[in-house]
């Protein structure tokens, strides 16, 4: 083996004392003897790390002795090398580890290796910067070193680090201060307050408090002082009255905790000295410090580099070894971050000047290229910031067409109209509805919109299908009509059947979906301790008495408020649908004993609806949250026509408008559900003039809804009625199917107004103010939907996109399609996966098959997220209850804003089913339909594979320029079909 070998890695044993360590696990060598590398290890490099030679063997490696591997023309190694080893690199090699530069007893190492003309990458000048953190040797040995050092103190430390309380006393937990929050000191926060301890720590980066207090420890500050980022991502020189105030606080905290950890330390240079003798003296007998920056002199004045010593009771750990004190896990970690930093230096598409590679070469061919110039912050423009050539170029597939002239109304004159119109409307409300109900609701709109505002995007189905559930207290107005004699009873018990179906269908259908997001390991759901207030309120209505009857509706609001805003977050969702269920129970209960209505026909069609819900598949959630929409729609008709026929001409104007918003919602929710469920066309009905039949129907049922108001006509009343319904139906036939996640959330929208309206019939403040709450959220949700599409809500609900003919050239342009087993191969040489799916995905049922596939990705130690376009799916949210339902995490499912900026430092992407909300004619052509819309920036990714049946376009009908990208490959077919493949074959690799 005396001839230089090409493509050959040769891994030396590391012989400093103490040095566990080995740059090459038998894992990575059978990954770089896979992508055609030879592989030299020498003889027992792994041993002291726990590899056997045979392992290595195993591998597909060779193991020789000491001099066969300075054959290699790549040498990997872990600590810098020996000045005897540099001397028998071979010529024109390169070196892959550590090396450090700026260490002045390396200069003679150096000059060995120029003399052989290596090149010499130095693994510790990795930029700190987010694409290199794949590459980032020193995070990862200080994420060990922050996890051993609690380890450390808690072999020396003679009590617990967690709190008990036991039968023999209280034992109270361990109080640990943490200096500097780094990776290390991050590392060391969560393994002590996994053990239980009350956890400090103390930073001078701003971005450190919020990392700290996400762990559950307590990030301590300086008043007056303001925290500043350091070069590199190390902690900034302070000024001297900074120093100062951080020198008296650690001096209070030292007399304060049992544990100390410091871990400020900026690769070559000395430590600075943090914590004096004099503050060693004042901690309690059997404290423990723990000093990660014993190597570079320490943080501790006392601190003895490699050592164990006790100074007045107080025991000081200086190890310099606590990496090696982890070999197995040091080693994998130092081998990922070396073999990846490889591939990306071996890599072909690799720019010449790569920053990360140029950073990180010391000698390049024998000559001296260290340190590299300083980095540049690029200056980022704000949106309204435009570049000479921008504004006078003209963008490539623009239009010859001249640019619409600007508005010349002034913005300002603009929106003084609209407050005009704002105010005249609401005063003109006022002097035909009750005063005190107008403010009712006035307030509880405005209230609506922060209550959905934090909700998060996957949880937007959740919140439909509670808001739904909600609206269904229409059944108050019918249980309040019942009595009525005639027609009007009989119109007012199927109101009350109508509602109970979709008031125990919507909160099953919620819970269910919240289920599916629970994971293993999570806290146990104890919402069914929420039964107890709900109990009390029901209790209180029956038999506290007319004033606490009347006292529920409030509280019913209340849990109604309080419903909306605890689907904010994972955590609280579930008593979010607790608090559903009593505000609405709450309410009918309160009704009941008001009226005396009969409650049978309402848990009836309460029982119905519940298990109607639970009959259903995952997969149809969108149509039977739209179906039961349809019964909100339908209750709040039949409630005014009962009310109509019960007392003529009373609050006619609320009479009218609730029979008309309920027929646009009744109508409307039935196409919803028929273009979901398949029953009809998904595609857009265009009939000639379409829009101006529903300007035309809107102005007659606006028409008839005034001569109502005015002459309590009963014509013009059930004209309304049928014009309504006409409109709703034709309205919501002109929308496609992928616009039903705005369809949905308009008609939830409509449903909440629908309530609000009976709540002005009946001068009810309770439905006033719900109705008010539903329908002003469901509208600000209607706003994030088309804000995600680029679009406004005129346009998706009455103009549709206008896409661009000849379209059929998708089938003709080259691309590269490819097959299961070569993606297979891409996702197991793959460090970082995202996956985007779509639609697609929902209609083939792939969510099981490749959350499998999620599982084994992850089990092989690959980054594996999920990103959702705000719009994928037919509802808000349809893809994150998908995917929670299969198993995936809904922790590494990431929203549009979150994962973007990820993809280009992402090794492959996976498109499942996704098009439009992927294509990046979005961003690259001005001339596009959908030119503007944000979109999954999937194309970013080091390789993109699209898993879809055709080369067709998507629901716009918009040629799809990634498709045709060099580094993207198609993999056509049935996602569920090639996701199975997938599957299996990652099964296979695994063994």
């Amino acid at each position: 083996m005396a001839a230089k070998l090409g493509r050959c890695v040769g891994v030396l044993r590391e012989v400093l004392s103490g040095e566990t360590r080995t740059a090459l696990t038998p894992g990575n060598a059978r990954a770089l003897v896979k992508r055609g590398y030879d592989v030299l290890v020498e003889t027992s490099s792994g041993q002291r790390a726990g590899f056997a030679d045979q392992a290595y063997k195993d591998a597909g490696a060779a193991v020789v002795e000491p001099h066969e591997v300075f054959h290699a023309e790549t040498i990997l190694k872990v600590r810098p090398p020996l000045l005897s080893e540099a001397q028998q690199f071979a010529r024109g090699s390169r070196y892959f580890g550590l090396l450090q530069p700026a260490s002045s007893s390396m200069q003679p190492v150096l000059d060995a290796l120029k003399d052989k003309s290596v090149t010499a990458y130095g693994m510790e000048c990795i930029p700190r910067i987010s694409r290199a953190q794949t590459y980032d040797v020193l995070s990862s040995m200080a994420n060990i070193a922050g996890y051993r050092a609690v380890i450390e103190a808690a072999n020396v430390f003679p009590r617990f680090l967690g709190g008990q309380i036991t039968a023999a006393g209280r034992v109270p937990p361990a109080k640990v201060l943490i200096v500097g929050g780094g990776v290390a000191g991050l590392a060391a926060c969560a393994a002590a307050r996994s053990l239980g301890a009350v956890v400090r720590v103390f930073d001078t980066r701003p971005a450190v408090a919020e990392q700290v207090e996400s762990l559950g420890g307590e990030f301590l500050r300086l008043p007056g002082f303001q925290l500043v980022e350091g070069a590199g991502g190390y902690a900034a020189t302070m000024s001297d009255e900074f120093i100062r105030a951080e020198m008296d606080l650690f001096a209070k905290q030292c007399r304060e905790v049992d544990v100390l950890i410091t871990s400020a330390l900026v690769p070559g240079k000395q430590a600075p000295v943090l914590i004096t003798a004099g503050m060693i003296e004042t901690m309690a007998r059997g404290s423990v410090v723990v000093d990660l920056a014993a190597e570079g002199g320490g943080n501790v004045e006392l601190t003895r580099p490699g050592e164990l010593h006790e100074h007045n009771g107080v025991k000081i750990v200086g190890f310099t070894d606590l990496v090696s004190r982890m070999p197995a896990q040091a080693s994998t970690l130092f081998s990922n971050n070396v073999c990846k930093f490889l591939q990306l230096v071996d890599d072909p598409r690799t720019a010449p000047d790569d920053e990360v590679v140029v950073r990180t070469r010391v000698l390049h061919n024998g000559s001296l290229v260290w340190p590299p110039p300083p980095l540049v912050p690029q200056e980022i423009p704000s949106h309204t910031q435009h570049t000479d050539d921008q504004v006078h170029a003209k963008p490539k597939g623009a239009s010859d067409k001249a640019e619409p002239a600007p508005s010349r109304m002034d913005p300002m004159l603009r929106n003084a109209l609209a407050t005009t119109a704002g105010v005249s409307g609401v005063i003109g409300a006022g002097a035909a509805l009750p005063g005190s109900m107008l403010t009712t609701f006035a307030i509880a709109t405005a209230a609506g919109y922060p209550a959905v505002k934090g909700v998060s995007h996957s949880l937007h189905a959740p919140l439909m299908s509670v808001t739904n559930a909600i609206s269904g207290l229409t059944v108050v107005g019918g249980l309040v009509l019942t009595s009525a004699p005639g027609m009007g009873g009989a119109l007012a018990h199927l109101a009350v059947m109508a509602s109970a179906v979709n008031i125990g269908g919507g909160f099953t259908v919620t819970q269910r979906m919240l289920d599916m997001f629970h994971r293993k390991g999570d806290v146990v759901d104890n919402t069914k301790f929420f039964a107890i207030p709900g109990a009390v309120s029901v209790a209180a209505c029956f038999y506290g008495g007319p004033d606490a009857a009347q006292a529920a509706g409030l509280a019913a609001s209340l849990c109604c408020l309080g419903s909306i805003a605890a689907l904010g977050s994972q955590k609280s969702a579930q008593a979010g649908n607790a608090l559903g269920m009593i505000g609405v129970g709450t309410a009918v209960a309160s009704t009941l004993a008001i009226t005396g209505a009969n409650p049978l026909l309402a848990l009836a069609g309460a029982g119905a609806g519940a298990a109607l819900a639970k009959r259903i598949e995952i997969t149809e959630l969108p149509q039977m949250v739209a179906g039961f929409h349809s019964l909100v729609g339908l209750a709040a008709m039949l409630t005014c026509g009962a009310q109509a026929l019960a007392e003529p001409g009373v609050h006619a104007l609320a009479v009218a408008a609730g029979m008309a918003i309920g027929g646009v919602t009744l109508t409307g929710s039935m196409v919803a559900f028929g273009k979901l469920h398949g029953v009809l066309d998904s595609k857009p009905l265009a009939l000639p003039g379409k829009n101006l039949l529903n300007a035309g129907l809107a102005l007659a049922t606006g028409a008839c809804v005034v001569d109502f108001a005015a002459a309590a006509n009963p014509g013009s009343l059930w004209g309304a009625a049928v014009l309504s319904s006409a409109l709703g139906a034709h309205t919501t036939t002109g929308i496609g199917g992928a616009d039903m996640p705005v369809a949905v959330t308009v008609l939830n929208s409509y449903s909440g107004w629908a309530l609000c309206a009976e709540g002005f019939m009946l001068n009810n403040s309770l439905l006033t103010v719900v109705g008010a709450l539903i329908g002003s959220s469901g509208a600000f949700l209607s706003y994030l939907m088309c804000r995600a599409m680029n679009r406004s809500l005129p346009n998706v609900l009455f103009g549709g996109i206008q896409a661009r003919s000849a379209q059929a050239k998708a089938d003709v342009l080259p691309h590269t399609e490819t097959s299961a087993e070569a993606v297979a191969d891409m996702l197991a040489d793959a460090s970082r996966v995202i996956i985007t799916p779509g639609y697609g995905l929902a209609v083939a049922r792939a969510q099981y098959p490749v959350a499998e596939l999620t599982k084994i990705l992850r089990d092989m130690g690959k980054d594996v997220r999920y990103a959702i376009h705000p719009v994928a799916g037919r509802m808000p949210g349809q893809l994150n209850v998908l995917l929670a339902e299969a198993g995936v995490p809904y922790d590494i499912v990431y929203g549009m804003d979150e994962i973007n900026k990820e993809y280009e430092h992402t090794d492959v992407t996976l498109v499942i089913g996704a098009n439009d909300t992927v294509n990046s004619s979005a961003l690259e052509d001005p001339g596009s339909p959908i030119a503007g819309m944000p979109v999954l920036e999937v194309w970013r990714a080091k390789n993109v594979i699209f898993m879809k049946r055709t080369m067709g376009a998507g629901y716009a009908n918009v040629e799809n320029p990634v498709f045709f990208k060099e580094n993207t490959q198609m993999l056509l077919g049935d996602a569920k079909v090639v996701s199975e493949s997938l599957r299996d074959l990652l099964k296979q690799r695994m063994g």
